[in-house]
Parts: structure tokens; sequence; C-alpha cells
């Protein structure tokens, strides 16, 4: 590893790993933008889940994508799936400079299998991926997401404000025939992550508790949702990535529970309201100010959080939905949405 950071002035090829999550991907959109600023004549290339890809179409900071199909790779054969991978990793972009937004063991052996010369990673960087890169970009492991991966593009002297290029979206295919009544609330109440979703019963509560306001719920889950009142439609599973982003385009606000679409939500609007049970908003919560996060019982604006709650682990209780429908019946309201 070398201290002096590189001169990418010579540069004209550079690959950006970060498959996963959805939320990281929108953590990393404003550094690959400030680089591409900084850039210009770098024609960067991102490295990107399948399912996430869409997340990325016609980014303008980008000159394409390299599907990560990890799916492939569990298990024991998967790791003789990945081997071949890597190997033809090379072939297909030949970059000079990797750079590794991941920081993990597999993202470390991409960059090192896409033999650019020129490999920067974080000093946070875990499972030994730091040993893969070249050069290594000091990082607060306490700092929010978003400022971490802005490290690096600072680093190279790329600076500016946070721009976040999503696409537009499109209109979800089940409501064409429909007409969606204005202020809609936009409720993800489930995640993957444990312990971060509200149960079935909460989510009825609270859409009871939203009316009159029209309510979408959105979003993935296996759970079984009780049938929703005259005010709320059920558009779980049913809508895609591009799908939701435009229904957050045009959403009076969002109610999200600590995921990936509640980033995209805070990407896009300041009326986001983020639920947060074991979870630092300090480090995931959303970033824009203007956002809220609810924590233990209290309703934070971002950038006023209170230290002490945020390091609580507190459950979501039946007694806090009242005070989230509150937020919501309190937001402007955003017009009508014709679909």
């Amino acid at each position: 590893m070398s201290a002096a950071l590189p001169d990418l002035s010579s540069c004209r090829r550079a690959l950006i790993i970060k498959p996963s999550s959805l939320g990281d991907l929108v953590h990393t959109l404003p550094s690959v933008h400030l680089l591409k600023e900084k850039f210009p004549h770098i024609e960067f290339t991102w490295l990107a889940n399948p399912a996430f890809a869409p997340l990325l179409e016609g980014n303008p900071d980008l000159s394409g994508t390299i599907l990560f199909p990890r799916g492939q790779f569990r298990g024991a054969a998967g790791l003789w799936r990945f081997r071949s991978w890597l190997k033809q990793l090379p072939s297909r972009l030949q970059p000079e400079v990797a750079l590794d937004f991941q920081g993990l063991l597999r993202s470390g052996l991409t960059a090192r299998a896409s033999r650019a010369p020129i490999r920067l990673g974080f000093s946070d960087s875990r499972e030994g991926a730091r040993f893969f890169h070249t050069h290594i970009i000091p990082v607060d492991p306490n700092a929010h997401a978003i400022d971490r991966s802005l490290a690096l593009p600072h680093a190279l002297g790329a600076d500016g404000p946070a721009v976040f290029p999503l696409p537009p979206g499109n209109c979800p295919a089940i409501l064409t025939k429909d007409k969606v009544p204005e202020n809609a609330i936009l409720l993800h109440p489930f995640s993957r992550g444990t312990g971060k979703s509200l149960t079935p019963a909460q989510t009825l509560t609270l859409c009871q508790a939203l009316a009159p306001l029209t309510v979408l719920l959105v979003g993935r889950s296996g759970l079984p949702v009780p049938p929703l009142p005259p005010n709320a439609h059920n558009l779980l599973n049913q809508t895609s990535l591009p799908e939701l982003i435009w229904l957050i385009r045009r959403a009076r606000g969002v109610i999200s529970v600590d995921s990936g679409p509640m980033h995209i939500a805070a990407a896009l609007t300041p009326h986001v309201l983020s639920l947060h049970t074991w979870s630092d908003p300090r480090k995931v919560g959303p970033w824009h100010p203007g956002t809220t996060v609810w924590k233990a019982g209290l309703l934070m604006p971002t950038g006023q959080f209170d230290p002490t709650i945020c390091a609580l682990n507190s459950d979501f209780p039946d007694s806090a939905i009242p005070q989230i429908a509150d937020w919501a019946h309190q937001l402007p309201a955003a017009g009508t949405m014709h679909l």
C-alpha cells in the first residue's frame, strides 16, 4: 500500500464496486457524481447486483453497469462459479482504477481480479479487504454511511453538494386503470432486517389512524396482512423498483422502517419519516435535512438527533402509532396523482 493518493488524470476507465445493498447503492450515488464531475474524462462502470441495477438506469455519471450475480455464488459450488466469474472480469472492462466502496472480502477480491493497478478502499474495510487495496482512505467508522462514502471523492479533491441521480421511474402497471387520490402516503412497514418491521396488526392500525389520507402499502413481505380499511391499498409485492421510485416522487410523504426504500425516499423528498428500532439513525438514518426519525418514542429532525436516544435498542410499540399518524397529517398537500 502506498501512502500518497494516486493521480487519476491519466485514467480512462474506473470500476465502482458496490453491488449491494439497495440503501448502500443510494449512499454511494453522490460520491460517484462528485468523481465524475472532478474527472469527466473517466468512464465509470458500476458493479451491482441484478436486483438493484434498475436504480442506476440512465445515470449520466455512468458509462455502464456490470451485473454481479451474487445468488449464483452461494454454497460450495458457488465458490468455483465466483472464481470463474472473476477470471472473466478483466477482459470485460480493463480498468485503470477500482474503487471498492463495499469493503468486504468478496469486493476486495473483485478489485484485485479486475487487474486495476490502482485500487482504493476504506480504512474500516472488513474481512481482510484492505489487503487487496493499493491505497487506503481514512474514514470515521461512526460517521453516517453517506459521509463515509464521500470520504473517497473528498480525498481526491472532488467536492460539492450531494446529488442523487435517480431514475424517474414509471407508473405501476397495477394502477394504470385507477386514479390515486391526492395526498397519498406511502407506507413501507416491512424489512428483511431482523427486528425492524412493524407487525401486520400495527400496519393495519396505522392505516386506520392515517384516514382519511390515502395510504399505499408498498415493499416486499411474505407476512399475511389483514384486510385494510377503505383508505388503504395493498401494493405489497406488486411493484418493481422503478415503479416504487415513481410512487415516491408523487407521494405526500413516506413512512418507512429502516430500509433501502427509505433511503431512496430520503434522496427524493424531505417528507420522510424513518422508523428505527435497534439501528442508529446517526449512521443509517435519512441523511437529508428536513427528514424525520422516530426512535424510542421520540420524533427527531435529521441533524438534531439525541445521542442517548439514538443509542437505545427499542421495539416499536402500539402507543407510537398516533404519534406517527400526527406527523403525516401535518404534511403539506402534494397534489393529485393521475395514473
